[in-house]
């Protein structure tokens, strides 16, 4: 999706109650950042900095932690998730709301059906997960600096190069056919 269809469903939050606090921040943290679902999943609180803005988490196929570095604006959402939420350093950085789970780390399902109901509400044509957003997050990043593999390598935390090209790729495809079709309907004259 386009980063103007995130912003919808950004705006969708109910940041004046504590859950969309929370889904705020959670979305927010999945943008900014191209997470992967279990990498939110697995969060504590104690891996986030504020004052650094930085948060621990651990990739994919990783066995130890790694630093991700925040926006101002996901730092202070994430921080006032926190404060609404009352979550001591120990807790789960995102816990259930509900009666019969209050507390407990959110599972990766529920992420996913959070995201799916947010972008639903936002009239969104496709059906959204996580890796949605994730996808969504890199070809955005890949589109605003042209392209430039490096830097979305370091963003996505891919392992290899590869990877990233079907991004591009899939990018650039797009784009190419729309420049050709236009190049091609200008040299005829009728």
């Amino acid at each position: 999706v386009e980063p103007q269809e995130i912003g919808k469903v950004l705006s969708l939050c109910a940041v004046s109650t504590v859950a969309g606090k929370r889904d705020y921040a959670l979305l927010l943290l999945l943008w900014e950042n191209a997470l992967r679902r279990n990498e939110i999943h697995l969060c504590n609180c104690s891996d986030f900095d504020q004052r650094k803005r930085r948060l621990k988490i651990l990739g994919k196929g990783k066995v130890q932690h790694e630093v991700i570095h925040l926006s101002s604006k996901c730092s202070s959402a994430i921080a006032d998730w926190i404060k609404a939420a009352k979550l001591k350093p120990e807790s789960p950085l995102f816990i259930a709301l509900d009666r019969c789970c209050y507390g407990g780390r959110l599972s990766g399902e529920t992420i996913r059906a959070i995201v799916l109901k947010y972008f639903e509400n936002a009239g969104t044509p496709k059906k959204m997960s996580p890796h949605r957003v994730r996808h969504s997050s890199i070809t955005a990043f890949l589109e605003a600096t042209d392209g430039n593999l490096h830097r979305a390598k370091n963003l996505s935390r891919h392992a290899s190069f590869d990877t990233l090209k079907i991004y591009d790729d899939n990018r650039r495809r797009d784009s190419e056919q729309r420049e050709a079709s236009e190049l091609l309907s200008g040299l005829v004259d009728f």
